[in-house]
């Protein structure tokens, strides 16, 4: 994970600290992010002398990474080897706060890493794509072996990076709507636009959006969801 000193890292679930101290050598200033108390204290007494390191026990949804940004007057860099169980929530929570993002780079299980960098129409694709897609760059780096972790864990792993975007895709949208129309319409992906949305009354909306009813949801891009949302809660 190549960081320029003086940038601000946060790590998410350090653990035991295989990676903290290659991070602690890039000259960076790094925040370790543990729910695990036991660990964090371990990272507190091992970088007791490091002041360029800073330990926060707690559990990393409830983290407020906009009110350490703006202590800070700073970007921050977000990296960790994420599980799979906290994996989605948290990549759709740190939607939220990417103003105060630079980038992310995160190893994930392989099948999350492919469901965020997947194509309309395929069948990884869904509503983490689609919420992460309209916001961020997905950049596939590379993949890595079980063999490279202790223990080996029985999953593959990708390593990705986010990157904020300059602008959203699509029309400017209220981001709640937008959520609240991607969640819908994927709740039940096997029926069609048409149905999944029907407690909107979608009919005119379809049509100023350019959208066919009849197809299902995965066949949406995140501007073609952006679009339709903005149809949906136009005055």
């Amino acid at each position: 994970v190549a960081t320029d000193e003086g940038e601000t890292v946060v790590e998410i679930g350090p653990g035991r600290g295989a990676l903290t101290g290659l991070l602690a050598s890039c000259g960076a200033q790094l925040h370790l992010v543990e729910i695990d108390r036991e660990l964090a204290g371990d990272l507190m007494v091992r970088y007791a002398e490091a002041p360029a390191v800073t330990v926060h026990t707690g559990d990393v949804l409830r983290f407020d990474f906009t009110a350490l940004a703006g202590q800070l007057n700073t970007r921050l860099v977000l990296v960790g080897n994420l599980p799979y169980n906290i994996a989605s929530p948290l990549l759709i929570a740190l939607l939220s706060v990417l103003d105060c993002v630079d980038r992310a780079i995160f190893m994930l299980q392989r099948e999350v890493a492919q469901r965020l960098a997947a194509m309309p129409g395929s069948r990884d694709y869904g509503r983490l794509t689609v919420m992460v897609s309209r916001l961020c760059t997905v950049e596939i780096l590379f993949d890595v072996r079980p063999g490279a972790f202790r223990p080996p864990p029985k999953v593959d792993s990708t390593l990705v990076r986010l990157c904020p975007r300059v602008a959203p895709l699509g029309p400017p949208v209220d981001s709640q709507a937008y959520s609240q129309v991607v969640r819908t319409a994927f709740s039940q992906r096997r029926k069609t636009l048409r149905n999944s949305l029907r407690s909107y009354h979608p009919d005119l909306a379809f049509k100023e959006a350019g959208i066919d009813p009849g197809t299902r949801p995965e066949t949406l891009s995140a501007t073609q969801f952006a679009q339709l949302t903005a149809a949906l809660y136009q005055d």
